[in-house]
């Protein structure tokens, strides 16, 4: 595969020519022509099948190519060359004259071209050892397949979370429910500020089992504190149905979420939480400073010029 142009841009030539006379530009024209089959016999030097560029491919280099049954595909994204140099075992080189038969990929045993609508799509099929892929999605308008690439993304993050962390814990407020028993367990444990900045941030886990009920019309505050009581009794064996509004043992709901996701999830809630009260703290801050100096800006101004006045 190639990173670079196999055509001339408009101005540029071998040498600075003057072009007075029709012979001179016949001249520059048999000069490109020249430049542009060396620069094709290189790359058919390593006898390729199909050549990839990010860049253009003038129609002259498209026909010394093809002379030699050689497919070019030309204007390719960055991402898409690194995938179908995975996929093929190909080299991605800048300069023709650095190719070796080595950079060939020969891992690719199919290459088709399919019209699939109105467009047409190249496909690298029958690989040998393939490290990427291209998922391809159909939808009746550009709003439906919109929302089909945002389901296949997180489809795939879910997969991808699994496969880094394997450990997952049941779903529907269980785990909230837990953690938030056990940190009012532990506020009961101490005295003064800390011990208030623990039980609030029990009440603030609680949010999660509120919202359940609350989305599938359950009683909120008789569910909770039922939830809580069976967590205190049986342990953390209990979620929210979220289609019923129901408690139900998590073996029978089974619903299971990511460790890695919900850690992450805890962590991100309460460093924002931290963040506004440092922001809160500082505009409190500034705001005690103007106050204790005086007035200043145009309320200074106006006291200003009303003396004057009264004088």
């Amino acid at each position: 595969m190639l990173d670079c142009p196999l055509e001339y841009k408009k101005g540029e030539s071998a040498t600075q020519l003057e072009l007075t006379k029709a012979s001179d530009f016949a001249n520059v024209l048999k000069q490109e022509e020249k430049e542009v089959e060396e620069l094709c016999n290189e790359i058919l030097r390593v006898k390729p099948d199909v050549v990839i560029t990010e860049k253009g491919v003038s129609d002259l280099a498209q026909h010394f190519l093809l002379k030699h049954n050689v497919s070019v595909i030309r204007r390719i994204r960055k991402t898409d060359n690194l995938r179908i140099g995975r996929v093929s075992g190909a080299v991605i080189c800048n300069r023709p004259e650095e190719l070796e038969e080595r950079d060939v990929g020969t891992e690719c045993g199919l290459f088709e071209v399919k019209k699939i609508g109105d467009e047409y799509f190249a496909y690298f099929l029958e690989c040998e050892n393939p490290k990427a892929c291209t998922i391809m999605l159909r939808g009746a308008s550009k709003d439906v397949l919109n929302e089909i690439e945002r389901n296949l993304h997180d489809a795939m993050s879910v997969a991808r979370n699994i496969m880094v962390c394997g450990n997952v814990i049941p779903g529907g407020g269980c785990v909230e429910m837990s953690v938030s028993r056990m940190l009012y367990e532990e506020s009961k444990k101490m005295t003064g500020l800390e011990a208030q900045c623990i039980e609030q941030l029990s009440e603030a886990f609680e949010i999660i089992p509120k919202t359940l009920c609350q989305n599938c019309g359950a009683d909120v505050i008789r569910t909770v504190t039922e939830l809580r009581a069976k967590h205190s009794e049986e342990g953390p064996k209990y979620s929210i149905d979220g289609n019923t509004g129901k408690i139900t043992h998590v073996d029978t709901m089974k619903l299971w979420e990511s460790v890695g996701v919900r850690h992450q999830t805890f962590k991100t809630a309460i460093e924002c939480s931290s963040m506004l009260l440092r922001i809160d703290d500082v505009v409190s801050g500034v705001k005690k400073d103007r106050s204790g100096g005086g007035p200043k800006g145009p309320a200074a101004n106006q006291e200003t010029f009303g003396d004057a006045r009264d004088g």
